[in-house]
C-alpha cells in the first residue's frame, strides 16, 4: 500500500465507522505503518470528516513532520506496532474507538470479575461464540488510565508480548472506560477485528441470563480447524 493509497483508506475506514456508530463527535483514532514511519489521524479530529492531506505524518521514531498535531495516542499505537511485530510481522493498521456496548462491558460493577486467570489478567469478554473466537481471541482488560498515559501505552505492550510468548497472540486490547485498540494485517481487516468484538459485546450485555462460554473441547475444534488463536 503506498502512502497515497494509505491515506485515502484512513479517511475510508474512519467515515465507515463514524457513519454506523462504531465512533462518535470528536472520539477514537486510526493508524497506519508506513516503511518509514506512520499516518495517524489528527487530534480532537472527528473520523467521519477526515482530509486524507491533513493526516498526521511521522517518521520511525515516531517524530511528526507533517499534518495537523497528531493524535494524543501516538505513543499507545506505536507500542502496539513494536510488540506485535514479534507474532505477526505484518501488522500495519490500528484503530481505537470509544465504541458503546465495549466500553458499556466495562463499565459493569462485575467487569472486576471478568475472566481470572492464573497472572490476574482480567478479560473483556469470555469465549461465547465461534466467530468471536475465532476472529478476535482474547481481549485482555487494560486497568484505567487517561487519555494518552504512557504507562497504559507500556501495559498494553507487555501485555501483547505475554499473551504472544504464551502461544496466543492478540489483536486487540481493551482500555478500561475508554474503547477497545485493534490491529491487523490492513486497514478492512482490523475494522473486521472490531466490528466482531463490538457486537460480541452487544450480544453479551443483551443476554439474560449471561451465556456460557463455548467448552474446552468446542474451542480446541475452531483452534483445529480454523486456526483460532485461542
Amino acid at each position: 500500500m503506498t502512502e497515497n493509497q494509505a491515506r485515502e483508506e484512513i479517511c475510508r475506514i474512519g467515515q465507515s465507522l463514524f457513519e454506523r456508530g462504531y465512533v462518535h463527535a470528536t472520539a477514537g483514532n486510526i493508524s497506519v505503518r508506513l516503511d518509514d514511519g506512520f499516518l495517524i489521524t489528527p487530534t480532537d479530529a472527528c473520523l467521519g470528516f477526515l482530509d486524507p492531506a491533513k493526516l498526521a505524518r511521522l517518521d520511525a521514531s515516531a517524530k511528526q513532520f507533517s499534518g495537523e498535531p497528531a493524535s494524543k495516542t501516538i505513543a499507545l499505537h506505536a507500542g502496539i506496532y513494536r510488540a506485535a511485530a514479534r507474532f505477526d510481522a505484518q501488522t500495519s493498521c490500528v484503530i481505537h474507538t470509544h465504541s458503546t456496548h465495549c466500553v458499556g462491558l466495562s463499565l459493569q460493577a462485575a467487569g472486576a470479575e471478568l475472566l481470572p486467570q492464573a497472572d490476574k489478567q482480567r478479560e473483556l469478554l469470555p469465549a461465547v461464540t465461534p466467530y468471536f473466537v475465532m476472529k478476535v481471541g482474547h481481549v485482555p482488560l487494560i486497568p484505567y488510565h487517561r487519555p494518552g498515559d504512557p504507562q497504559a501505552a507500556a501495559l498494553v505492550a507487555q501485555t501483547i508480548v505475554r499473551y504472544g510468548e504464551q502461544g496466543a497472540p492478540i489483536r486487540a486490547v481493551m482500555l478500561e472506560r475508554l474503547g477497545p485498540n485493534v490491529w491487523h494485517q490492513t486497514p478492512a481487516a482490523a475494522m473486521a477485528t472490531l466490528e466482531e468484538l463490538e457486537e460480541t459485546a452487544r450480544l453479551c450485555l443483551l443476554a439474560h441470563p449471561k451465556p456460557e462460554p463455548l467448552t474446552e473441547t468446542q474451542i480446541d475444534e475452531l483452534r483445529q480447524t480454523f486456526g483460532a488463536r485461542w
